[in-house]
């Protein structure tokens, strides 16, 4: 039962604004449905940097 618990909680988990933007980004790049089907851990190095690049260089933008 403790497992049925974890994965309610996991399902009703609000996502982060950092979370959103990592998402959005990852649509954008066409990565979305790998995300989805192998979670954050299939994309490679390339791919993962590519997308904290973007999300870096829109939050210095919405800084300024």
């Amino acid at each position: 039962m403790a497992k049925n618990n974890n994965k309610d909680e996991k399902e009703k988990k609000v996502l982060t604004e950092n979370e959103k933007l990592k998402y959005e980004i990852a649509e954008e790049l066409g990565l979305l449905d790998k995300v989805s089907a192998g979670g954050w851990k299939s994309l490679t190095a390339k791919e993962t940097g590519r997308i904290g690049g973007l999300m870096t260089k829109r939050k210095r933008s919405v800084k300024k």
